[in-house]
């Protein structure tokens, strides 16, 4: 009788009705025309704003040092002789699970070769002596001797890679894209007691009037002004495209700047990319090309990129020195040099990952520098477009072009600095 008491008290239960209890937004994600969203209150201009903004801070970048990654290796807590030998009479052959051991034992020691190179290599490149090393930095300033060197040639010729193999660090972008250098560059190189200043300056041509060519008015303007007040002048070409396609607007360049003597300016015509050159005769033919041009004091046969021939240059430059007081302080950057390095490096990014037309209808400005408390830097740069699409088009989905510019920027400042480096780049329309 209890047991049928029980069953009609549930039955009573279950069968009343119970009322439903219907949501709003679950009858409009059922019943509504368009997709609702999340968060209603955040509208679709906000979330287009903030893929536009890049901020390294919300970004985990690499730690260069190895010493924190050693320290987190784990340690087995039994002897892996002895737990092979048992693997390999219970099982025949080595497991899963220490085939992984041996593997981590094989990272640990390619680690640990890492961390011995890198030590050996900053060993390598100390100076001798440091004891004696500020005695000899100091110098004064009537035995100091100083040259400002002008690098000028077609787009595309090597200039900008030339000026950073001979400072020792990247000052200028180096693109395969032409026109990349749109203003001067400085960069500055101290031996000894001699200080060279070298002047990356934008690609030059001549039309057969013997006239600029204005593709960027402003770009010809400078370098052409600027021509007249280095004390060298290094004029650059490309020669493994000038024996495949020669180009008769670098031909009548060359001609241009070595036609005259100048009295008061020395200049010397580099033959740029020799390495590309398969047959090595052919440079010999360039070189009979030239040579009637009075205007070139010297004539040398580099690589840029890879450094061949530069050593001669770079003593030749050191001859020409002059007595002079230094223009620069060869202990640091000054803080004009560090600023232009991050546009430049940040430029070089950009011309990566944009191509055709777009990086060059884009202004860049740097906005903001600040130096932190801690040493780190705070620089923040404004990319400004003319059109919505090339907006849409430097963001890239959801930010991911935008964000790949800056910590790849961000990387390569913190090498160059040598300290952390905090770096904000924002993407408006003009």
């Amino acid at each position: 009788m209890n047991a049928l008491r029980v069953l009609r008290t549930l039955t009573n239960l279950t069968s009343k009705p119970q009322k439903a209890h219907l949501n709003s937004t679950l009858l409009c994600r059922f019943y509504a025309a368009q997709p609702q969203q999340d968060n209603p209150t955040c509208t679709t201009s906000e979330d287009e704003n903030a893929d536009s903004v890049f901020d390294s801070s919300h970004y985990t970048l690499p730690n260069l040092g190895l010493d924190s990654e050693a320290k987190t290796s784990k340690q087995p807590t039994w002897d892996e002789k002895y737990r092979a030998k048992a693997n390999r009479a219970s099982f025949g052959e080595e497991t899963h699970i220490q085939s992984s051991r041996i593997a981590e034992k094989e990272e640990e020691k390619r680690r640990r070769a890492a961390a011995l190179a890198k030590a050996l290599l900053e060993a390598a490149l100390e100076r001798p002596d440091e004891d004696d090393g500020e005695e000899d930095l100091v110098v004064k300033e009537e035995d100091q001797n100083s040259l400002s060197v002008g690098i000028i040639g077609a787009p595309n010729a090597g200039k900008s890679s030339l000026t950073n193999y001979m400072v020792g660090t990247k000052v200028a972008a180096v693109s395969r894209k032409t026109n990349t250098t749109t203003h001067e560059v400085l960069g500055v190189m101290t031996k000894g007691n001699t200080q060279i200043c070298f002047f990356d300056t934008p690609g030059l041509t001549l039309r057969k009037s013997g006239f600029p060519c204005n593709d960027m008015k402003v770009r010809v303007e400078i370098a052409w002004s600027s021509i007249e007040l280095y004390d060298v002048v290094i004029v650059i070409f490309d020669v493994h495209r000038h024996l495949n396609r020669p180009d008769s607007r670098v031909v009548r360049l060359i001609e241009r700047m070595g036609s005259q003597v100048n009295p008061k300016q020395k200049r010397v015509l580099c033959m740029n990319k020799v390495d590309m050159v398969e047959k090595k005769k052919d440079l010999l033919k360039v070189a009979e090309q030239f040579k009637d041009l009075s205007g070139y004091e010297r004539y040398f046969m580099i690589s840029g990129l890879k450094g061949s021939g530069v050593k001669d240059l770079i003593e030749y430059l050191m001859e020409q020195a002059v007595k002079r007081a230094w223009d620069e302080d060869p202990l640091s950057m000054s803080e004009e040099v560090m600023k232009n390095i991050s546009l430049e490096i940040v430029r070089e990014r950009l011309l990566d990952h944009v191509h055709q037309e777009i990086p060059y209808g884009i202004e860049h400005r740097l906005i903001d520098w600040k130096e932190l408390r801690d040493g780190s830097l705070r620089i923040e740069q404004h990319f400004i477009t003319h059109k919505m699409s090339q907006r849409k088009i430097l963001v890239g989905k959801k930010g991911s072009k935008i964000g790949r510019i800056g910590i790849e920027a961000n990387e390569e400042l913190r090498s160059i600095f040598k300290r952390n480096v905090h770096l904000i780049l924002q993407v408006r329309v003009k």
